[in-house]
């Protein structure tokens, strides 16, 4: 149904998304972790990230979305189908949108638990102080882990589909000339050649 298989295409389109909070909270963590090393629990904790255990299901439940439907656009792929368009971002400018996207997120995300965390320092002290300005290198590692997938499932699938759907060509070695055949002449009877094994009568 042409409804039904829009709809599908859009699900294939929007399904990286799922990985991006994955990323986000790969950032967050390592943020607090290239910041502060062994106390990064402790600190955690006092700040108010306790909630963030409640996340990680969630968070796993979406990479897990992701990766079926990648895993189902590869069994479509194998057919010689493949409804992604092709790729028109490098893969510079998808890896900058990427640790860009996580950098905003990161803001976000430290803005709203100054806000309403207890214990969250507020402001630009809790988004770049205590060492938030890990977060930049954080988001530009996490972001090319996620470019290097975007960009290898992408042609991962469109080389499988090209090449299944490429009609396979027999490869024929040149042909050989075939040496003639010999046909021997048949033996003409002695008198349809015009004399007899006889001498003429007396």
């Amino acid at each position: 149904m042409p409804g039904r298989s829009h709809s599908g295409g859009v699900i294939r389109r929007l399904a990286p998304l799922a990985l991006m909070p994955a990323g986000a909270f790969a950032v967050h963590q390592l943020r607090y972790w290239l910041a502060f090393a062994g106390r990064t629990g402790l600190l955690l904790q006092q700040q108010g990230h306790a909630y963030l255990h409640s996340v990680v299901p969630w968070i796993v439940l979406l990479a897990a979305i992701a990766v079926g439907v990648f895993l189902q656009a590869l069994g479509r792929a194998f057919g010689g189908q493949c409804s992604l368009p092709r790729q028109t971002v490098s893969f510079g400018a998808l890896w900058l949108i990427c640790a860009a996207s996580l950098v905003a997120i990161y803001i976000a995300q430290e803005f709203l638990e100054g806000l309403f965390v207890t214990g969250h320092p507020a402001g630009l002290a809790g988004i770049f102080g205590y060492g938030g300005w890990w977060s930049i290198p954080a988001a530009a590692a996490v972001g090319l882990v996620l470019a290097v997938s975007f960009h290898g499932a992408h042609r991962v699938l469109h080389a499988v589909a090209d090449r299944r759907a490429r009609p396979a060509v027999r490869v024929r070695g040149p042909a050989r000339a075939r040496a003639p055949r010999h046909v021997p002449a048949p033996a003409l009877a002695p008198l349809a050649d015009g004399w007899s094994g006889r001498g003429p009568p007396r």
